[in-house]
C-alpha cells in the first residue's frame, strides 16, 4: 500500500477525506508538504481530542460555589504570612538548590505581540524603560545576577539553566535576537529554546479546516502544550542528565518577574511540594482573575465567571476575602512531577475550547476568510495539572511587587507598555528609598530604573545610594554596563 492510500484510508475512516480533496492540483512540493503535515497529526488523537472538547464545550457549566474549599492554611505560604526567620531559610535553601545546579527555569514565551499591535515575539518587547531593554533582556540580567548572588552567598558557582518554550511562529526570530544580543550574557549552552506543538483547527462539526489546498489550519496547543512539548523534544530528557530538580516556570510577559526566586524555590523545597503556585491577593471580589482553590478535594483553579458573586464576596472571620488566591500563571514543579504528568496524565488533561475566525478553503478550493467564528482552537492550560499533584502549596506576593502583565496596547486602560514602566519606576523607586536613598519628584512622574545586574530584589543598593539625594531621571547600572549618562541618567 502507498503513502497516499494508507493516508486516504486513515483520514476516511475518520471522516476527514477531504484534506486530500485538491491532491491532484498540487505542486510535488505541496503534495509533500501536505504529506509531512499529515504525518505529524495523530489523525485518531486529534479527532478525539476534537470529540472530548466539544463535550467540554457543550456541558453545563454549573456553578461551583457548593464545591468550592479555600486552600488550607498550612499550604498557604506568602512573604506577609511568614516570619522574618522563616524567609531567611527559604531564601537560603533556594540559594543553596541554586549553587548546587538544581534550578532551572521554564519561560512560557510562544506568544507573538499581535495585542500590543506588533509580529515579533513578545520576549523582544520593549516598554520604553530609560534602558530600552527587552523583556528577555530583563530577565536574562536577572538570571544573571541570581547566580552571583547564590555564589556570595554558597561560595560554589553554578548555572540557571534557561528553557525556553516558543512557538512555531516565534522560534526563528527569538534565536536570531538572542543570537544578535550575544544571549545577553549568560552561557549560550545553558539556554534551550524548543517548540510548543500545535494542533488542528476544526469546524463546528468535527472536520479539519484546510488553511491552504496544501496545509492544514493549526494553531497552538496552550501554555499547557508545555507538557507534551518537554517530553517529545526530549527536554525533560536533558533536565535530567543535568542534574535539575526544580524548575521555576512563569509567562514571559510579567515585566515584573522575580526569576527563579530564590525565596519561593526555597519554600516549596522545604515543604517537599512537586507543585507550587504563586498567587496574588484578589484587589477587589470583582476581579476578573481566576483563584486557586479546593474542588471536590483537589486543587485547581476557578475562573471568575464560574462561580456567583455571592461566593466571590465571601469573607473570613478577619474580613479577608474567602477566595482570594488569585493566580498569576508563576509556578513550582519538580522534574520528577513534570515526567509524571508527560507520561501519564498528558493526554487526559483538560481541553478549553476558543471559537474563531478561521481562514479557510472552501469547496472550490478559494480561500475566505470569514466574518465571524466558524471553527474551533484547542488548547491546554499550564494549572490544568494541579489536581495531580500528591503535595500543592501556593505562595502569596505583593502584586506591586511581582506581578505586572504586558498584554495591550496603551490604548488600553491596563496591562499595557505604561503601565509596566510605571510599576518599574515604582518598585525601584522604594528600592532606593528603602536602601537609604532619596528620589526627588518634584510633583512629576519619576523615572527611576535600577539594572537587574546590580540589584535583583533591591539587595547591595545601600553602598550605592544610602544618603543621597538621586535627582530624576535615574538609572542605575553597573561598570560594566554602556554609560548612558550623555542622556542625563543618574549611574
Amino acid at each position: 500500500m502507498s503513502e497516499l492510500q494508507m493516508f486516504s484510508e486513515e483520514l476516511g475512516t475518520f471522516n476527514q477525506s477531504h484534506v486530500l480533496q485538491f491532491w491532484n492540483e498540487l505542486t510535488e512540493e505541496q503534495k509533500a508538504e501536505l504529506c509531512g503535515e499529515i504525518k505529524e497529526v495523530n489523525v485518531a488523537e486529534v479527532c478525539s481530542y476534537f470529540q472530548r472538547a466539544m463535550e467540554t464545550l457543550n456541558r453545563d457549566q454549573s456553578k461551583l460555589d457548593d464545591r468550592m474549599e479555600p486552600i488550607p492554611p498550612e499550604l498557604y505560604g506568602g512573604v506577609h504570612r511568614s516570619t522574618s526567620e522563616e524567609l531567611k531559610s527559604y531564601r537560603d535553601e533556594g540559594f543553596l538548590q541554586i549553587s548546587e545546579g538544581k534550578v532551572a527555569v521554564l519561560l512560557m514565551a510562544g506568544g507573538q505581540g499581535t495585542r500590543l499591535g506588533v509580529s515579533y515575539p513578545k520576549g523582544m518587547y520593549d516598554v520604553g524603560l530609560p534602558s530600552h531593554k527587552s523583556l528577555f533582556q530583563l530577565q536574562a540580567e536577572r538570571i544573571r545576577r541570581l547566580e552571583d548572588l547564590a555564589y556570595n552567598r554558597t561560595g560554589k558557582r553554578s548555572n540557571i539553566t534557561w528553557y525556553i518554550m516558543t512557538s512555531e511562529a516565534t522560534m526563528g526570530a527569538t534565536k536570531e535576537f538572542f543570537k544578535i544580543h550575544n544571549f545577553f550574557g549568560l552561557n549560550e549552552n545553558n539556554i534551550v529554546m524548543f517548540e510548543q506543538g500545535v494542533l488542528p483547527c476544526f469546524t463546528f462539526d468535527g472536520k479539519i479546516i484546510m488553511d491552504e489546498k496544501w496545509k492544514i489550519a493549526r494553531a497552538p496547543d496552550g501554555n499547557g502544550g508545555i507538557y507534551r512539548a518537554l517530553r517529545d523534544r526530549k527536554i525533560l530528557d536533558d533536565m535530567e542528565q543535568r542534574g535539575i530538580k526544580y524548575l521555576h516556570a512563569h509567562a514571559v510577559d510579567n515585566i515584573l518577574v522575580k526569576v527563579a526566586d530564590p525565596v519561593f524555590v526555597g519554600y516549596c523545597v522545604q515543604k517537599k511540594a512537586e507543585c507550587g503556585a504563586k498567587v496574588v491577593n484578589k484587589v477587589s471580589p470583582q476581579e476578573a482573575v481566576g483563584v486557586i482553590c479546593k474542588v471536590d478535594g483537589q486543587y485547581q483553579v476557578v475562573e471568575y465567571s464560574e462561580i456567583t458573586s455571592k461566593t466571590a464576596e465571601k469573607r473570613t472571620i478577619d474580613g479577608k476575602l474567602t477566595f482570594s488566591a488569585g493566580n498569576i500563571c508563576n509556578h513550582f514543579f519538580t522534574t520528577e512531577f513534570l515526567r509524571k504528568i508527560a507520561n501519564d496524565v498528558e493526554r487526559s488533561l483538560q481541553l478549553h475550547v476558543a471559537k474563531k475566525k478561521i481562514p479557510y478553503v472552501d469547496v472550490s478550493g478559494q480561500r475566505q476568510k470569514p466574518d465571524k467564528p466558524n471553527g474551533i482552537k484547542m488548547e491546554k492550560f499550564v494549572f490544568d495539572v494541579f489536581p495531580y499533584a500528591d503535595r500543592f502549596v501556593i505562595w502569596e506576593v505583593n502584586r506591586e511587587e511581582e506581578f505586572s502583565p504586558l498584554k495591550n496596547a496603551d490604548t488600553a486602560e491596563k496591562e499595557n507598555p505604561t503601565t509596566c514602566r510605571n510599576d518599574i519606576f515604582s518598585l525601584h523607586r522604594h528600592y532606593i528609598q528603602d536602601a537609604g536613598g532619596l528620589v526627588e519628584t518634584n510633583g512629576t512622574p519619576v523615572i527611576c530604573e535600577i539594572s537587574p545586574l546590580v540589584s535583583y530584589a533591591g539587595e547591595g543598593l545601600e553602598k550605592v545610594v544610602s544618603q543621597k539625594k538621586l535627582k530624576p531621571p535615574v538609572l542605575l547600572k553597573t561598570s560594566q554596563e554602556e554609560s548612558v549618562c550623555s542622556n542625563g541618567y543618574t549611574k
